[in-house]
């Protein structure tokens, strides 16, 4: 079945970058610089969980109005740093330090998993991070994507079945032809229910040591791997 697949499209937080590790610099770095003490593991944890995946939870069910991933992420930053108490950041501290999800690292596998994978597919991310935000995480981590896809096209958030089918449309291809790359089974359920086909790549760190992604795998998917490099080598590449 994977001998039809002619593009692959990836989340990005989490599946391509560490979005964690990459946070808990930044936060480290600025704590120094004004003398903060917080845990700021706890820190990314929460803008993360709260502000991310709690903000999209929130418009999806009406509560807020569509906005993109970089508003609700600073709409839980303005709420975390009053919690702690890290005060005297002016605006433009602020949104700098928002910003650090624009300079999210990627994993150490992907550089030459999308390499290999580029010689003989199209790819492209297809993620809720807005089409800005995905552009500077491209140019920070030197990933090369052949485009930029976001649900940020659609107005609606994964696991929207539009995300999906409008990327395929957008792409040429019927939704068979598609391989979704993500290390969050629920991201390839919604995938698979349009007719994509499905590659779960774990990623057992996203959320630190003590973190379940990525642990545990089904049969449900067409490709389990470890690695992008494991995928690329599955698909001939």
């Amino acid at each position: 079945m994977l001998e039809q697949v002619r593009a692959l499209t990836f989340d990005v937080f989490g599946t391509v970058v560490d979005w964690r590790g990459s946070v808990i610099r930044e936060g480290e770095a600025l704590g120094r610089a004004r003398g903060w003490d917080t845990d700021w593991a706890s820190f990314a944890d929460d803008w993360r969980r709260d502000g991310y995946i709690g903000g999209m939870r929130r418009v999806r069910d009406g509560e807020l109005p569509w906005m993109t991933v970089d508003a609700l992420h600073r709409r839980k930053l303005d709420g975390l740093l009053d919690e702690r108490g890290l005060t005297g950041l002016d605006e433009d501290a602020t949104a700098q330090f928002n910003r650090a999800w624009h300079r999210l690292d990627p994993w150490t596998d992907v550089p030459e998993g999308l390499a290999r994978l580029r010689s003989r597919f199209v790819v492209s991310t297809l993620s809720n991070g807005n089409v800005a935000l995905l552009i500077d995480l491209a140019r920070h981590g030197g990933l090369t994507w052949d485009c930029v896809l976001s649900a940020e096209i659609t107005g609606a958030f994964k696991p929207d079945p539009a995300c999906y089918t409008r990327a395929a449309e957008l792409l040429g291809l019927a939704p068979e032809q598609v391989l979704m790359v993500a290390a969050h089974p629920a991201d390839l359920r919604a995938a698979a229910a349009v007719g994509f086909r499905t590659a779960y790549l774990r990623r057992p760190l996203e959320w630190g040591p003590a973190g379940t992604t990525g642990k545990d795998a089904g049969t449900e998917f067409d490709l389990v791997e470890d690695s992008l490099v494991a995928i690329a080598k599955r698909l001939g590449c």
